[in-house]
């Protein structure tokens, strides 16, 4: 199965570009949720962030920032989302990693905390944990 991502990367399949580098391409997203949402790829191929060197971690996210500054100047946004969709479970869709800048307008009124509320009980347990370095293994 061919990776649509990289299919944009060698320009098989028009999309509309944001910015791209030797080592990122950033096109807007075709199924956006706020005006400007753009995606910010490796032009490596790769399905997961833990399988990108420091180095090109460094390169995605530093990339990330230019293309957050320009579509805030380009766009007027007073405010940005970034994601990042880990493995399946996380809701990535499409095996190549990408991370999301949503452009923020002022008048959305949707972050972080509305898309992930808080797990009031989790909360609870954690609050009591030990504080300083934890066991990973006592995590609630």
């Amino acid at each position: 199965m061919k990776c649509i991502f990289c299919e944009i990367i060698n320009k098989n399949i028009p999309s509309s570009i944001v910015y791209e580098d030797e080592g990122v391409i950033a096109f807007l997203d075709i199924n956006p949720r706020t005006r400007g949402h753009t995606l910010v790829v490796p032009k490596r191929h790769v399905s997961s962030l833990i399988e990108l060197s420091d180095e090109e971690v460094c390169e995605l996210f530093r990339d990330v920032k230019k293309c957050a500054e320009l579509l805030m100047k380009k766009l007027g946004a007073t405010g940005f989302n970034i994601g990042l969709n880990n493995g399946r479970s996380a809701g990535q869709l499409i095996e190549h990693v990408h991370v999301h800048i949503l452009p923020r307008y002022g008048d959305e009124g949707k972050g972080f905390e509305s898309a992930f509320p808080i797990d009031e009980e989790l909360s609870e347990k954690v609050k009591n944990m030990p504080k300083g370095l934890i066991d990973f293994s006592t995590l609630p």
